[in-house]
């Protein structure tokens, strides 16, 4: 048994291609020795900015002699057939041997394959992972890069050491060829290493400042930068991200503690973050509720003058931080609230307008959401947030910092006087971003935040601008989850229907504003309330009852084909209702909760309270899945699988127990009076459990009935009578959810 070394030295290696790098080696060089019937005891592989290693332990010296049977075409078959099972096993007609297959002459050849040295298995081995590695982004180099057909590779390779045991394994890709030698760090070791073989490979390259074991260079950087903000009188923020990249740019990691001065504190903590986490990978700390003025930065240097590293990672933030602080005390001379008409220089969407137009429609929805209580909220101030929402967009400092649009407003929003609510509405409006982020609690955020999705949501469907497979260039899922989010983390309790038709009537009005709509004075009527859009005195008004949502001066425009326009956002609206149930299957399933369970419960007329539905999900999945949930599943599936071959056979009047009915059937009969109304209240008052109770006595007799009578009796009066009692307990069951949409 030998153990194998292979090292692929290159120029740097982006830190965020590491952790797959490593992933794709491992996984490639399995296969390839699996290929050749060879497997390693241990696979373990390593990078660093400059290399990428494998050591696998345990080969063998070579592969087993092994005798292939191979059949063939049968005797008599064309000369073309027969000479290319030959030509495909590598022997002529004369190794053929013919067998009787089932009575007839057959060729069969066998092969024996003598074993195979392992060391020449893995030089072409090596080279097909050189050739073929995944990268995510690759190039082409030196004068060979004229060729499509050259060698890429993440950055230029330089070399390659492969080694089995103490023994050089031949490989040449490109041009460079493989050997012992390799290098140590570029500053303190720059000279070549001879390895000796995977036993004193990580020894020699950490004698030469190189720690090739990721794992170590990670905790030297967590632990250092935890002791450095300790001995500091710091507490660190911890940032796991944040070490596997240093750990990533580094080969000898050195944590130093670095300072700036205090009066950078006066910028947002975000912004400040963000300068040295994303654009210096620097740690921050704290010192009790604020941010302190102190840093650790990870050098890939042991320098003899620590001090000037530190002095020099010092500058460099400074100098970044004047400039945020610049940003933001330029911010500050201007009111946020005049930023609004800048808004209508941004352009939202083509086809949807400028981001002022986006904006006005959010406050429109957002305050409707509040008025209509579906947000417990103050309607004025989330209206102030959401016409204050995206006016950031155009300040110095998210110009700078896009990434920390809202983040800036809220800060802006609170400095210059706004009330808490609309600054905090105005930070997290954006939130929650994707599925493991913060979910706003604040009303007012919340009400701002769902108007926000919502509008994008609908908006970009009511032009026909949907999600089509994979692709997804305007986020609408993430903002269909946000929806959802918002509503069952929050327990918002209205029709999801009627949200999704106003924040398209308030999209419908944006665009009636400009043109003529006296053709259409009622456009749609919403569940319970007519939407009336009527000129009276040379302004439209747009409302239902005695009630005015909307009002904007007459004016035309033929710009717009109207009843186009309604009737694409009409379909828009169950399209819209559809994505949205998709979402929560997919993120319920995630949680654990079945998707046939939530498609069953959507199933249901009139059923579009996402927190209600997930409560009466919740409550079938555990019914389902005890063993009177599973039996009354199947007494129903075989209930409806006969209804639905004697469709139309039997009458819908009620069900009597007169005359001569079998005891089986007045036992269901019964059951159903008691269940049927037990159900129902119990549904009434949204007690789930209790209506799954409820069915679960239905259970016995159903089964009784099943066993005790004949429902396709020949008496056509006694089938009638039957089949509208399975109708009757069909139609009970379904009541609590369509448990024709369960699996099972």
């Amino acid at each position: 048994m030998s153990d194998f070394l292979l090292e692929l030295l290159s120029e740097e290696i982006p830190a965020r291609m590491q952790a797959g790098a490593r992933a794709d080696l491992e996984r490639l060089f399995a296969a390839q020795l699996a290929e050749h019937g060879l497997k390693a005891e241990t696979i373990r592989t390593y990078s660093t900015p400059r290399r990428l290693a494998l050591i696998a332990t345990g080969l063998p010296e070579a592969t087993e002699a092994v005798s292939e049977e191979s059949k063939g075409p049968p005797e008599g078959a064309p000369d073309q057939a027969i000479d290319g099972f030959c030509r495909k096993l590598g022997i002529s007609r004369d190794d053929l041997e013919v067998r009787d297959v089932k009575g007839r002459a057959t060729y069969f050849a066998v092969v024996n394959r003598p074993g195979q040295k392992t060391a020449q298995i893995l030089g072409p081995v090596i080279a097909a992972i050189i050739r073929d590695f995944p990268w995510p982004k690759s190039m082409r180099w030196g004068a060979a890069s004229a060729s499509s057909e050259s060698l890429r590779w993440v950055r230029p390779l330089q070399r390659i050491v492969a080694l089995l045991g103490e023994e050089i394994v031949p490989v040449e890709v490109a041009g460079v060829k493989s050997g012992a030698a390799t290098l140590g760090h570029r500053f303190h070791h720059p000279g070549e290493i001879t390895i000796g073989g995977a036993h004193d490979y990580a020894d020699k390259l950490k004698m030469a400042k190189v720690l090739v074991d990721h794992e170590e260079r990670e905790t030297i950087v967590r632990d250092g930068a935890m002791k450095a903000a300790t001995e500091a009188g710091y507490a660190l923020v911890e940032d796991e991200g944040l070490v596997i990249e240093n750990a990533g740019l580094t080969e000898w990691p050195v944590p130093l503690l670095g300072r700036f001065d205090p009066d950078f504190l006066h910028v947002p903590e975000e912004v400040i973050q963000k300068t040295a986490r994303a654009d210096q990978k620097y740690f921050v700390m704290r010192d009790g509720e604020r941010l302190a003025p102190a840093f650790v930065c990870t050098a890939n240097i042991d320098s003899s003058d620590p001090a000037a590293v530190v002095a020099g990672n010092e500058r460099v933030l400074a100098a970044r931080l004047s400039d945020a602080r610049f940003f933001w005390e330029n911010d500050l001379k201007v009111p946020l609230e005049s930023l609004s008409a800048q808004l209508g220089d941004i352009v939202f969407h083509e086809k949807l307008g400028t981001v002022a137009d986006k904006v006005d429609r959010v406050a429109k929805l957002a305050r409707w959401l509040a008025e209509e209580k579906i947000v417990d909220a103050d309607p004025d101030l989330v209206e102030r947030a959401a016409r204050l929402s995206k006016n950031d967009l155009v300040t110095g400092l998210v110009g700078e910092f896009g990434e920390l649009q809202g983040i800036v407003g809220g800060h802006l929003a609170r400095a210059q006087g706004e009330p808490d609510a609309v600054a905090d509405a105005v930070r997290d409006h954006y939130r929650p971003v994707g599925q493991s982020d913060h979910v706003p609690t604040e009303p007012v955020t919340v009400a701002v935040s769902l108007a926000d999705k919502l509008d994008t949501l609908v908006t970009f469907f009511a032009v026909n601008l949907k999600p089509t497979g994979s692709k997804d260039p305007f986020a609408l899922r993430r903002a269909s989850l946000g929806v959802l989010t918002l509503m069952t983390d929050r327990g918002l309790r209205t029709s999801l229907r009627n949200v999704i038709s106003h924040a398209l009537a308030v999209l419908r009005l944006k665009f009636l504003a400009d043109v003529d709509v006296s053709d259409v004075p009622i456009y749609r009527d919403y569940g319970d309330r007519n939407y009336v859009l009527k000129a009276e005195s040379g302004v439209f008004r747009f409302g239902y009852g005695d009630k005015t949502l909307l009002e904007w001066p007459d004016r035309t425009s033929p710009s717009l084909n109207i009843k186009e326009f309604v009737s694409a956002t009409k379909e828009a609206e169950s399209e819209i209702w559809e994505f949205l149930a998709e979402r929560l299957k997919v993120q319920q399933r995630e949680v654990g909760i079945r998707h046939d369970l939530i498609a069953a419960v959507f199933a249901l007329d009139q059923e579009d309270d996402v927190v209600r539905i997930l409560s009466r999900v919740k409550a079938l999945q555990a019914f389902i899945e005890t063993g009177e949930g599973a039996d009354l599943l199947a007494g129903y599936k075989r209930a409806s699988n006969i209804l639905k071959k004697e469709e139309g056979s039997w009458s819908s009047d009620k069900v009597r127990a007169d005359g001569d009915v079998e005891a089986a059937e007045a036992t269901l009969l019964s059951a159903l009076n008691v269940a049927e109304p037990r159900a129902a209240a119990a549904l009434q008052a949204e007690d789930f459990t209790a209506a799954m109770a409820a069915l679960a006595s239905l259970r016995g007799p159903i089964d009784r009935f099943f066993e005790d009578v004949i429902v396709n009796a020949d008496d056509a009066a006694v089938r009638q009578r039957r089949l509208a009692l399975l109708a009757r307990f069909r139609a009970a069951v379904d009541q609590v959810a369509d448990f024709s949409k369960i699996e099972g």
